[in-house]
Parts: structure tokens; C-alpha cells; sequence
């Protein structure tokens, strides 16, 4: 029996995927709701904004816990160029763009500073930038209402295509589908240009640059590469992915306050990166969708099952959602620090540490 030629294998797994991908809304939608399909697309962005964090953390080796404040520039230059709050109403393919542009002139303007840090200072520093950008959102109300403030932004426009709205419900074949099917393929779509363009990276000069940078910048440095250049190009790259993300999540939803780009949600998109495998882009992606995916079925299932053991509530669903989801990662932490789904050389990092190497 011949060995099928690992070309003809990678096409028919891409294949396979694609035929996965396409049909997953209504397998998920038909068996569990339309809610669950939400889900999924959440998970796209996650995935997004995942795939961007490893840029700068699992690539270039910069801790970075104020990832969510690309997300929220992105989100509100979207939210407020497509929405009556200036009455301006522009179309997406203009603020889709223009939020993404400037979620990578932030990059630029949090890595400045921040060139000569590292480690647990950089990681301070981001976190402040992070709560900075949303305090910002939150008070920019007075004296001239620039981001409505706590309130937010609502009736924020749905992206159309040519007449096509994504947000309304569309016929096609008899069967209707509501905006979360066609939002999906949107992300869906949006997502695999990300995936390519963190791919390309990862495998380009600019890549094995910042890999160089991350195991040793001195050395790096020493070799010719332009350390400053390389560390502004990481976050500004990775900050794009994330202002793509944030004007898909304010489209989608319709509605935007400061209260969605909290610090929760850059400690779960870094936790994304480091559970699914740092620097290693099929690991994010698991990471991102596991842990969009696993509290929501905690969120299902803890209510009913203490109902059906003791009869009542005994721990709120929502506080044991995060104390079993904690403990998860702890227990992730402990038995595989390296991640579901690490690169070789993580890896074998991890192992040379385990001997003593």
C-alpha cells in the first residue's frame, strides 16, 4: 500500500476543514440554538484577537496585558463613525480600516516608551495603558461628548455588502437565516486572512527576527537586527488584528460601552495564547475556542446539575462558572505549562528545563 504524499494529505485536511467550517453554524444552530451559534462567533473574534496577542507575546516575546485597548479603539472608531452619534453613518469599508489603522498607531505609541522595558515592568506598564484607554472612553463625555461616556454607543450600523445586510435575517434555498449565520461567515472569513497573515509572518525574516529578539535581544542586536524597529512593528501588527476584531464585535453587537474592554478580558486573551501554546498558531486558535466555549457550557450546566443533586442553589451559577473555569487553567498550568497545542521549540524548552538541561 502507498503512502499518500504529504501534499495530497494537507489538501484533503484543508478540505475536510473547509467542509467543517462551513456547515458547523447549522449543525451547532439546529441542535443547540441560535445562542450557541452567537457563541461560535464570538470564538472568531477571540481567535482574532488571540492571533494578534501571540504577535507580540508568543513571537516577539513582549508581555502585553493591555491588549483589550486595541480592541476597544477599533470597536469605538467603528462604533462612531457608523452609528448616529456624530451622524455620520460611513460605510465599513471605510471604518472597518480606519479602526484597524488606528489600533496600530496606538501600537506604535505604547511601544515608544516602553522599548528599553521588559518582563514585569513591560507588563505593568501595558496594564496601565490598558486601563488608561478605558478610563478615557468612560469619561469623554464632558465637556464635548466624544464616546457618550458610560452609556456607550448604540444603534451602531451592521455591516453591508452591496445592499447586503449582515445583520438582518436573509433567505436563501427557502430557508431563512438570521444575522448570527451571516456574521459567522463574515468573521469565518475574516479570521482565515488573519490566520494567513500571522502564518506568513511567523515564517518570514520579520518572524525568525522577533523569535531571535525573544531569546535573547543583546545577541540579536549584536547580529544586525534593529531591535527598536522590530519591537514597534510587533505591536503595531498585532494591534491591527485587534482593531479588526474590535469593529467586527461593535457591528455585531450594536451597542459598545467601556465596560466590555475591561482587564478580565486581556487576562483571557492572554490566557488564550498561554493555555493554547504560545508562538504556536494552531495552539492559539484551541486556546481561543476552548475558553470561549468551555464557560459557556459551565454557564448551562451547573445550574441544572445542582438543581438536580440538591434541589437548590448552593453556590451561584456564575461564581462557580469562574471558580471551575480557575481552577481549570490552574490544573492546566500545573500538568502542562507548555500548552495544548505548543511549537517544537517551546517544547523542547520545557522538556531540557525538566532535565536540568
Amino acid at each position: 500500500m502507498t503512502k499518500q504524499p504529504a501534499s495530497a494529505k494537507k489538501v484533503a485536511t484543508f478540505v475536510a476543514s473547509a467542509i467543517v467550517l462551513a456547515v458547523l453554524p447549522f449543525i451547532v444552530g439546529g441542535t443547540f440554538g441560535n445562542s450557541w451559534v452567537r457563541t461560535l462567533d464570538f470564538a472568531l473574534l477571540y481567535v482574532m484577537l488571540a492571533l494578534g496577542l501571540n504577535i507580540v507575546v508568543g513571537f516577539a516575546g513582549l508581555l502585553d496585558l493591555g491588549f483589550i485597548a486595541f480592541y476597544a479603539v477599533g470597536a469605538y472608531t467603528f462604533g462612531l463613525l457608523a452609528s448616529p452619534h456624530f451622524s455620520l453613518d460611513m460605510p465599513f469599508w471605510i471604518t472597518l480600516p480606519l479602526g484597524a489603522l488606528f489600533a496600530a498607531m496606538f501600537g506604535v505609541m505604547l511601544g515608544t516608551p516602553v522599548l528599553k522595558l521588559k518582563g514585569d515592568y513591560l507588563a505593568i506598564v501595558t496594564l496601565g495603558f490598558g486601563e488608561i484607554i478605558r478610563i478615557f472612553l468612560n469619561n469623554l463625555n464632558a465637556p464635548v461628548n466624544l464616546t457618550n461616556g458610560p452609556q456607550g454607543i448604540n444603534l451602531i450600523t451592521p455591516i453591508e455588502v452591496a445592499g447586503f445586510s449582515f445583520g438582518k435575517p436573509h433567505e436563501f434555498f427557502g430557508i431563512t437565516f438570521n444575522g448570527v449565520y451571516m456574521y459567522y461567515y463574515l468573521f469565518l472569513a475574516l479570521t482565515v486572512l488573519v490566520v494567513i497573515m500571522a502564518w506568513r509572518l511567523q515564517h518570514s525574516r520579520i518572524g525568525r527576527a522577533w523569535v531571535a529578539m525573544r531569546e535573547d535581544d543583546i545577541a540579536a542586536a549584536a547580529m544586525g537586527i534593529n531591535i527598536r524597529n522590530i519591537k514597534l512593528l510587533a505591536f503595531a501588527l498585532g494591534a491591527l488584528s485587534g482593531g479588526v476584531a474590535g469593529g467586527l464585535f461593535a457591528s455585531f453587537q450594536g451597542f459598545i460601552s467601556p465596560e466590555s474592554f475591561g482587564l478580565l478580558e486581556s487576562i483571557m486573551i492572554l490566557a488564550m495564547v498561554v493555555l493554547g501554546g504560545m508562538g504556536n498558531i494552531p495552539g492559539v486558535i484551541l486556546g481561543a475556542v476552548v475558553l470561549t466555549v468551555v464557560p459557556e457550557v459551565l454557564r448551562d450546566v451547573i445550574g441544572p446539575l445542582q438543581m438536580a443533586t440538591f434541589g437548590k442553589m448552593i453556590i451561584d451559577p456564575e461564581n462557580a462558572r469562574m471558580l471551575l473555569f480557575g481552577l481549570a487553567l490552574v490544573v492546566m498550568m500545573l500538568v502542562r505549562p507548555e500548552g495544548m497545542l505548543p511549537s517544537k521549540r517551546r517544547k523542547a524548552e520545557f522538556e531540557d528545563a525538566k532535565e536540568g538541561v
